[in-house]
């Protein structure tokens, strides 16, 4: 618990940390945990560190703000390479760890929370989390999504990454951004029982209409395969649906995400182009919750940020899961398709085929809402965590310093 007398000299301060690799994902949930934090707490500030190259594209919420460490890419082969400096992996890691760490000690949070990695990309985080624990500075917590991945495949990427010690040892508490009934993200991981026991499940984190977006007037189904770096297979059968039914309605709008591009994105284009309208497509755009609460239907690839909106909206889903490099997507989408909540198409069921996404993209009129499968709890993450964060900090829901 933050002490009074620590408080009454400044408000309090939350850190995010979000590596972002690549993709959106980490970026859009540490941006939505900011905004329901500083809402419930206006005096609150929150900063958000992110290695997302498109940052700069979303707007942010009234007392949240973000830093851009230098990017890293992925390379064909597995490896990681800096974005845009030409410096070496090592060197472009040693850079943002000495950014990180300058950041917390003149920002001083009073809470950090970071996402999904323990120790950061490539250990980056260390030396922030090592002088917090000496100075005894802020509250730690490590945040993680619903699902990681196969619990063998990730037991054997922390041993290696050091990832569970760092977890036993600098983290105050975790908080899951799921619910347990669902899937238990930890499974596999051999936490101590102490450490179990500092782990809370808070739900989905539920997604609000943006108040100053437009959506289209005229019907339309969304597809949205995330960020869009591994989109094309989806975004392939989507558009063969729509060239060999002519009657295949509603139209739909497709957003690519900013990281499906180059030849890939010149030939989805072309066809686009040739369907004369019934297909319409945009590269990007930061303000999916009002085209998601427009849509007649959604065709994704689940991941996680695309599932609470879907959920949050009630659209009835279909989701086309990647299942490389991890299992993430089809673990979630398994689940989901257990209890009622989406539609999948599955890769092992032979449903990978423009046939099959005819029939799905049809069925999204009289595909149940997620609503109509009752589960408790599921949407209540951001009210959980405001509330957790509030009780840390010792402030009353929206109310400031005391």
């Amino acid at each position: 618990m933050i002490q009074a007398e620590q408080r009454v000299t400044r408000a309090p301060r939350v850190l995010f940390y979000s590596h972002d690799t690549f993709g959106l994902g980490h970026l859009r949930r540490s941006r939505a945990l900011a905004g329901a934090i500083t809402r419930a707490a206006p005096d609150v500030s929150a900063l958000i560190l992110t290695g997302s190259p498109v940052a700069g594209r979303f707007a942010f919420p009234d007392n949240v703000d973000h830093i851009r460490l230098p990017g890293v890419t992925k390379t064909p082969d597995g490896n990681y390479e800096s974005e845009r400096l030409g410096l070496s992996i090592d060197e472009v890691t040693e850079l943002r760890a000495r950014l990180i760490d300058a950041t917390v000690k003149h920002f001083d949070p009073d809470i950090v929370i970071v996402d999904k990695e323990p120790t950061g990309f490539r250990g980056e985080m260390i030396p922030a989390l090592e002088w917090l624990r000496k100075q005894k500075k802020a509250h730690i917590v490590l945040g993680l999504r619903d699902v990681l991945d196969d619990p063998d495949t990730l037991a054997a990427e922390w041993e290696r990454k050091g990832a569970l010690k760092a977890a036993e040892q600098y983290y105050d508490e975790c908080w899951v951004y799921g619910l347990k009934s669902i899937h238990d993200p930890t499974e596999g991981l051999e936490f101590s029982s102490e450490f179990r026991a500092k782990t809370r499940f808070a739900g989905y984190l539920r997604r609000e209409e943006l108040p100053d977006g437009e959506a289209p007037t005229d019907p339309y189904i969304l597809v949205t395969p995330g960020g869009g770096g591994d989109g094309a297979s989806m975004v392939d059968l989507v558009l063969s649906a729509y060239e060999r039914n002519p009657d295949l309605d509603p139209r739909a709008m497709l957003v690519y995400g900013p990281f499906l591009s180059g030849e890939v994105r010149a030939e989805f284009e072309e066809r686009v182009a040739k369907l004369k309208g019934r297909v319409h497509a945009v590269g990007f755009d930061s303000r999916m919750e009002t085209l998601m609460n427009g849509a007649k239907g959604i065709v994704s690839m689940g991941g996680y940020n695309t599932f609470c909106e879907v959920l949050s909206f009630d659209k009835p889903v279909v989701i086309v899961p990647r299942t490389r490099p991890r299992l993430e997507q089809f673990i979630r989408a398994s689940r989901a398709e257990e209890l009622g909540l989406v539609r999948m198409l599955d890769e092992t069921r032979g449903e990978l085929t423009p046939e099959a996404m005819t029939l799905a993209i049809r069925g999204l009129a009289t595909q149940l809402s997620p609503s109509s499968a009752f589960v408790p709890g599921l949407l209540d993450g951001l009210d959980v965590i405001a509330d957790r964060t509030l009780d840390i900090l010792d402030l009353n829901r929206s109310q400031g310093v005391a």
